[in-house]
């Protein structure tokens, strides 16, 4: 489901225009963004947490040469899934 298939299922369940849904859902991408950019954890409930991890400095090797590089250390992005959607994930 890409971005617009969303805002088409939330604006029917809802009744509400395709442009307020779309407005809706940027904004709460949006909110969402912010604040895990600050560092934050972000905790839906029943749905999952988004929050901010750090991945190491390490050396890799190019496939296609061999030769080591260095990869830097970064700031990644996790997600854990909720209970009730792991549960309703695995009852399919």
């Amino acid at each position: 489901m890409n971005k617009q298939e969303l805002i088409d299922k939330v604006a029917a369940a809802t009744g509400e225009s395709k442009a307020a849904t779309g407005q809706t859902i940027d904004a709460i991408v949006d909110a969402v963004t912010a604040a895990v950019v600050r560092g934050e954890m972000v905790q839906l409930v029943g749905f999952g947490s988004f929050s901010t991890g750090a991945r190491a400095a390490r050396v890799g090797r190019n496939p296609s040469t061999g030769v080591e590089i260095q990869i830097p250390a970064a700031k990644t992005v996790k997600f854990n899934a909720g209970k009730a959607f792991k549960e309703a994930v695995n009852a399919s």
